[in-house]
């Protein structure tokens, strides 16, 4: 069966072709740095991974633009309200200057690479600052004013939403409806349509940004992922991911100012999001009193892989209800399969087809996650295979999951256990299965397991 994946444009699982096969140009929307990113905003990350590591997994060739945003981010992600690297700079005290706020966006940055090497997910091909491609938000910028798709205010440059007749097709909301745009403080009186959004704003009081043919002051957030996604992967290319909150305007606006400046449609082939990860029944929020981060989560002792695991036991396009329970439910059912896999021993085997077959199949629908983790546990419990095929098809599995069993190592056993495991194996030779079953339970009880194999006795960490 082929790959097939929700596209959020036409609103239907498509099967995926990408423009220039084997080759497949992947954009995923970054972290505007300035401060740490919450355990909510991993979840787009893991989506990215999930869908690199399986095209990888089906032998395409990847090539992935992360951006990072350090300028131009209002705290809307629409036209009005602080911009959130400003907010950051007053947050921590630091001057309103350039290199403050590059200095604020690196440390950031490092700190949430620093959460994706934690979580195992694989770092982009290409990491672009949106403050170093100024350039390349000016060119498209005069390219829109000079097709009539921009005009200026006093305060900045807008794009005409009137001359992209596709706006809505995105988000679904009704053309034209201006009840179905995103809220706004106030209205604009300079704009022609009050959904017409920002392409350059200019500096206001505090007399910060860029000197440039159009002005001194900012990008739009959403000019800075066109121009780099133009610039690194073509004015046409097959992915872009982001959460359902890039729908209505981020996305929405992406589309319609790359569509108008370069003249070619679709932008993009495929755009995937994913749903949000809730607290009592509130989105998570930097914001909020429910910003989680997986410092926090590391800090509990919780391992960062059992919150990608416990992601991965949801559907991507599933909103998620956060809550340490359910966290540790999936810690604790991720080291079972930890401890099943040590006890596979040191030799690895041959994949099983039909089983990876079957992990095909999920992957297939839409990258079903919650039904291929089934497939790995009827794996572990099939005694019909052989250890080291079994491991082999664990590790084929995890190309794609990314859950760390390649990097497993096996703890020493206690002497006191092994010693309890070497009495156990003498009782069962004199066919003494009372007392074999009673030191087994002993084992059991002081966090050990005993199986027994074709090679012999086997004992790991429950």
């Amino acid at each position: 069966m082929p790959l097939k994946f929700y596209n959020t444009l036409t609103r239907e699982k498509e099967i995926f072709t990408p423009i220039d096969p084997p080759n497949v140009g992947f954009y995923s929307c970054g972290p505007t740095v300035y401060n740490y990113a919450h355990i909510g905003n991993l979840r787009s990350y893991v989506l990215a991974d999930i869908i690199q590591k399986t095209l990888e997994f089906y032998g395409y060739k990847v090539k992935r633009v992360m951006n990072i945003t350090d300028i131009g981010h209002l705290t809307s992600d629409a036209d009005d309200g602080e911009d959130k690297m400003v907010k950051g700079l007053k947050r921590e005290g630091k001057p309103f200057t350039l290199e403050a706020m590059k200095e604020l966006a690196v440390f950031y940055k490092d700190k949430f690479m620093d959460d994706l090497k934690d979580m195992n997910i694989k770092s982009p091909d290409i990491i672009a600052f949106a403050s170093d491609h100024i350039k390349e938000d000016v060119d498209m910028i005069e390219t829109l004013l000079e097709r009539a798709f921009a005009y200026k205010t006093s305060d900045g440059i807008y794009f005409e939403i009137a001359k992209f007749p596709d706006y809505w097709n995105l988000s679904g909301r009704k053309k034209g409806s201006l009840e179905n745009t995103e809220s706004r403080i106030g209205e604009n009186l300079e704009k022609k349509n009050q959904a017409d959004f920002v392409l350059w704003k200019f500096s206001d009081k505090n007399n910060l940004g860029y000197e440039t043919k159009l002005g001194k002051g900012f990008p739009g957030w959403h000019i800075e992922c066109s121009a780099m996604g133009v610039k690194y992967l073509g004015e046409q290319f097959d992915i872009h991911t982001g959460g359902i909150d890039h729908i209505p305007v981020h996305h929405t606006n992406e589309i319609a100012q790359s569509e108008s400046a370069t003249g070619k449609k679709p932008f993009v082939k495929f755009w995937m999001h994913n749903e949000f990860i809730d607290t009592g029944g509130e989105k998570m929020a930097k914001s909020g009193d429910n910003f989680t981060t997986l410092r926090t989560l590391i800090e509990k002792g919780i391992n960062p892989i059992a919150y990608r695991f416990w992601l991965l036991m949801a559907h991507y396009r599933t909103k998620m209800n956060f809550n340490y329970s359910a966290l540790e439910g999936a810690e604790i059912a991720l080291k079972r399969l930890y401890g099943l896999y040590l006890g596979l021993g040191d030799t690895i085997g041959n994949v099983h087809q039909e089983y990876q077959n079957k992990f095909k199949e999920y992957l297939e629908d839409d990258l079903d996650t919650p039904r291929a983790l089934t497939i790995l546990w009827d794996v572990f419990k099939d005694e019909n295979i052989r250890d080291a095929d079994k491991k082999a098809t664990v590790l084929d599995f995890d190309k794609v999951l990314g859950l760390g069993f390649k990097n497993l190592k096996k703890e020493a056993i206690p002497e006191n256990i092994l010693k309890l495991a070497e009495e156990r194996e003498e009782a069962r030779k004199n066919k003494d299965f009372k007392k074999s079953d009673e030191l087994r339970a002993e084992i059991n009880s002081l966090g050990y397991e005993v199986k027994d194999t074709a090679e012999g006795q086997r004992v790991s960490k429950i």
